[in-house]
């Protein structure tokens, strides 16, 4: 019984290698083609969201032809392919590899800011570490310094400005915490780091509330009164100033009052010696 077990399996085995043969030959090895032809196949398969064929005949035009001017213009279509799938590692390879070897090529400036675009759109929270985010900024200074002129300039030095944003946001939340925790000189450090280099950002208002708040907690009147001049001055219709100057005592309160105390209220002078 086992033999005849035996030699069904065997012939089984030998059935099946003319059908193994037969698929391998159908293998049909690949054929040159036009570049415009593969390109042009790779950017309707772009269009159709197809986007690891898209990939592939990209790679296939550069392959195929690499010296053309499609294979330089495939390289930065399959970069893009990357980005629009979210890959955004393999797209900051792609990237690299193209602007180091294409360094004047007229969209220099735009792989250098779809680079940028790809840490931006990594950005964590404000929580947890901020390496992206710098990375991010670098790479949007090198299209605002490096190209001025390119129509990636104004976007990306806004983009800046959005990531300023996030590392004074970042800067705030470690400043609450070492507050709440009562570390208040490592809470002021912080909270002067945010009106020091984040100026233009969003979280100024609450940066100098903040102040006034901790210097009050250290019992230094003098110095909550100045920052709440500087915020009542600059910002008095917000909250910030509202919840100050409920912190402060009469005297501090009449002291605001009178101009004549308070000769330079820019946020800058709170970076000066008192």
């Amino acid at each position: 019984m086992r033999t005849r077990l035996l030699l069904a399996s065997l012939l089984m085995s030998v059935s099946l290698l003319p059908a193994c043969g037969a698929s391998k030959s159908k293998e049909l090895p690949q054929v040159e083609r036009p570049a415009e032809q593969i390109y042009a196949e790779a950017t309707a398969a772009a269009k159709e969201k197809e986007y690891n064929r898209a990939r592939a005949l990209f790679e296939e035009v550069e392959r195929q032809h690499p010296y053309s001017d499609l294979a330089t213009e495939s390289q930065i279509k399959s970069a893009e392919i990357s980005y629009k799938a979210l890959k955004y590692d393999d797209t900051i390879v792609a990237l690299d590899r193209f602007i180091e070897l294409h360094p004047s090529h007229p969209k220099i400036a735009y792989a250098h800011y779809l680079k940028a675009m790809c840490y931006y759109e990594q950005l964590s929270d404000i929580t947890r570490d901020q390496d992206m985010t710098r990375m991010a900024m670098d790479a949007f200074d090198v299209v605002v310094k490096r190209f001025p002129e390119s129509e990636f300039s104004r976007e990306a030095a806004l983009k800046i400005d959005l990531t300023n944003d996030h590392l004074a946001g970042k800067e705030m939340d470690i400043g609450r915490y070492y507050q709440k925790k009562r570390d208040l000189t490592a809470a002021l450090n912080r909270f002067k780091v945010v009106i020091d280099q984040y100026q233009t950002t969003s979280h100024v208002p609450e940066a100098l509330h903040r102040l006034v708040e901790t210097y009050m907690m250290l019992g230094l009147k003098d110095e909550a009164t100045r920052v709440a001049a500087v915020l009542g001055y600059n910002y008095p219709g917000t909250r910030w100033y509202r919840d100050s100057f409920v912190l402060l005592e009469p005297s501090q309160r009449a002291r605001l009052k009178d101009n004549r105390s308070w000769i330079d209220r820019t946020v800058s002078s709170l970076l000066k010696p008192s």
